[in-house]
């Protein structure tokens, strides 16, 4: 039996474990602490380590509740960003968060929530993958003999954006597990169902990749407005509402980088036990 000691903390419902400085968890063991009625319970295990460089404050991973690790989560990322930064609460420091696939610049807001640049919207098939003869705006699956229509986006993970008239009513729970795992998506991806409001407010479901349905979902909702945005149908900045609560999307368009905008909330710390 080993402990380690953990945080637990959420973004507008989308709620993590986070571990720093433990030896890597094994599969089995992230989903035994993911399960909400004999575990901690969490959406993702954000795990720490300190920073590889001197350019970066620190260096993370992100692994869903099923156990699979994941290639980015905006909402961990400003998550971390909160750990990091501690009681630190300079608007004026750029705090440097390294993963597998870059380095993620975060910013306290005057208001306490916490901005972080996520990369370019990359719709080229090849960097989900999506399996498809040619780029395109959108695309048609055949799934169960209905036709869904959706455009893809990579935000560093792979997405997926349905256009729907009404969230209350969108398809989610019979829809969102087999776009999810659709042979399409070699290694599967988030679905997100956007309702567009406005040009400057959106609603938005998203299903993620090895969790289900979340309150939240960052890069989910970067993709949805970037989806949006290349369609001409939002302003440059968005208001993106969620189950859990109202994230805030900026994106110049092609050749920029996407800024996320929430909260990130410490929840408590505790002590898990692991049966090794």
């Amino acid at each position: 039996m080993a402990q380690i000691d953990f945080t637990k903390m959420n973004a507008l419902g989308n709620d993590f474990v986070v571990v720093h400085g433990v030896p890597m968890l094994a599969p089995d063991e992230i989903r035994r602490l993911a399960d909400r009625h004999t575990g901690v319970g969490f959406d993702q295990l954000l795990w720490l380590e300190d920073a590889h460089d001197e350019a970066t404050d620190i260096f993370y991973r992100v692994f869903n509740a099923d156990g699979g690790e994941v290639e980015q989560c905006g909402n961990g990322a400003r998550c971390i960003a909160r750990y990091v930064a501690g009681s630190n609460t300079d608007t004026e420091r750029i705090w440097r968060l390294g993963f597998p696939g870059g380095v993620v610049d975060a910013q306290i807001q005057p208001d306490g929530d916490i901005a972080v640049k996520m990369v370019e919207p990359d719709f080229s098939p090849a960097s989900l993958p999506f399996v498809a003869d040619s780029a395109a705006s959108s695309y048609t699956l055949d799934v169960s003999g209905e036709s869904v229509q959706l455009s893809v986006v990579s935000m560093g993970n792979p997405h997926a954006v349905i256009d729907v008239e009404d969230i209350s009513t969108a398809p989610v729970e019979r829809l969102g597990p087999v776009l999810e795992s659709h042979e399409r998506f070699p290694n599967r991806a988030n679905i997100g169902f956007m309702q567009v409001v406005s040009p400057e407010a959106i609603n938005l479901r998203v299903f993620e990749r090895g969790v289900g349905e979340t309150s939240a979902c960052g890069t989910g909702a970067c993709a949805a407005v970037a989806v949006g945005r290349l369609a001409g149908q939002l302003a440059e900045e968005v208001a993106v509402s969620l189950p859990g609560g109202i994230l805030k999307v900026r994106w110049a368009g092609a050749g920029t980088p996407v800024w996320l905008i929430g909260e990130a909330i410490t929840d408590y710390e505790g002590v898990a036990e692991l049966q090794r």
